[in-house]
């Protein structure tokens, strides 16, 4: 069925099937929009992912990490060029200076290199059956009656116009497509951090293979500066903050590492800077033949911005609503708020437990970080990044009587 599928199109993506319309066209190919494409695929229908850059993968938009626990829960066989190092746990600084250590006596996660990673999951999409091609831009969604219908777009300088049955968003935090599909994607600033990230290389990493988390209010405004080794002296050295804030996240990690001199000696290989939503989950990401997953849906854990085991959930649970609905021969936005459904009781529901959590943490003083550090364990931390025994916190918070009214908001 594949075989016959590419032999009636050539690589730039021309048709020879007269007025015969795809199954699905997947705009963006980021892990969400390349899983959609390959699940689908699987299943047999006719699929085509765009990705309006050059290279998939590039430029890379986050530090790069994934947990063990993502990899196991995804059944994901990631191969070893796309890892860069293995993670055995994370220190976490206070203001003041004491650290919380996360340790295991195994390996806990990777940091992936990016680019790498997101080429692989294009490429078990094509292996699948899925047509992929870069460098497509989607300038417009086709409509007929009101409902989309398709997409019209550019592949180098040639235009072209394509119909299918389902269209899928997965075209990042910017989402441009969930915009034109009518749906409500506009996030409160507040939602949103700004992120700025340098990939550098000959530092000294005094903690290889540990995550390093730096928090202050003076050197990173509701937000932290990071520190991901991806070799024995390379490492993804980034910050986000409050996207509301006057003063740009550069200037923030800028002047941060030049009170490190193991980093300030550093080169820099890549210079990578973006919006992270970190809340505002949308309630419908759905209308007529089409939906929304990954960061275009703000689909990411609220507390460290990491979205890829998200992207690649919401991608899955998007497939098997949309192979149920074409199998109905029925992709209305009735049939499809099935996805709604299942993703928000899948994650939705664990995350905004965890949106609650970076409320709470964005309205501490330094001085009641301070106080955490001395007060916490490190499984203490790794378990309230995944929304869980959050009452725990509440009841340490309430040791101070200035905290009582913070403290209520976890419980």
């Amino acid at each position: 069925m594949h075989l016959l599928r590419h032999l009636r199109e050539d690589v730039s993506g021309r048709s020879y099937r007269g007025e015969e319309m795809r199954d699905v066209i997947i705009v963006g190919a980021g892990p969400g929009g390349s899983s959609v494409a390959k699940e689908l695929a699987l299943r047999g229908y006719d699929v085509a992912l765009y990705e309006k850059r050059q290279e998939i993968g590039a430029p890379k938009r986050c530090g790069e990490g994934l947990s063990s626990s993502s990899i196991e829960r995804l059944n994901l066989k990631i191969p070893r060029h796309c890892i860069r190092e293995n993670i055995k746990g994370a220190i976490v600084y206070a203001p003041n200076g004491k650290s919380v250590e996360i340790s295991f006596d195994r390996v806990v996660g990777h940091i992936l290199e990016r680019k790498m990673f997101d080429k692989w999951m294009a490429e078990e999409a094509a292996r699948a059956g899925a047509f992929v091609r870069a460098k497509t831009y989607i300038k417009e969604l086709l409509f007929e009656n009101g409902k989309v219908c398709g997409v019209r777009g550019t592949f180098e300088g040639e235009e072209f116009e394509e119909r299918a049955r389902v269209v899928v968003g997965a075209d990042g935090v910017e989402s441009k497509i969930g915009k034109m599909a009518g749906l409500k994607i506009r996030s409160n600033p507040q939602l949103m951090d700004s992120g700025y990230q340098y990939e550098m290389a000959n530092v000294d990493l005094e903690h290889r293979g540990y995550l390093e988390l730096y928090f202050g209010n003076s050197i990173a405004p509701r937000g932290y500066v990071w520190i991901f080794p991806k070799g024995k002296d390379v490492a993804n050295v980034g910050i986000g903050i409050a996207g509301d804030h006057d003063r740009p996240a550069k200037s923030y990690l800028d002047d941060w590492i030049t009170t490190k001199p193991g980093i300030r000696k550093g080169s820099i290989l890549e210079v990578n800077a973006g919006g992270i939503p970190v809340g505002g989950f949308l309630k419908n990401m759905v209308t007529d033949n089409f939906l929304l997953v990954g960061d275009a849906a703000h689909q990411v854990n609220p507390i460290h911005g990491g979205g890829i085991a998200e992207s690649i959930t919401a991608g899955r649970i998007a497939a098997s609503v949309i192979d149920e609905a074409l199998q109905k021969g029925d992709t209305s936005a009735r049939t499809l708020d099935k996805y709604n459904k299942v993703w928000w009781k899948e994650r939705g529901e664990k995350l905004r437990k965890i949106e609650k959590l970076r409320e709470v943490v964005e309205e501490m003083d330094d001085e009641t970080l301070n106080f955490l550090a001395s007060e916490l364990s490190g499984r203490d931390l790794m378990e309230f990044t995944r929304g869980n025994r959050l009452g725990k916190l509440a009841k340490i918070l309430m040791k101070k009587p200035g905290l009582v009214l913070l403290a209520r908001k976890l419980l």
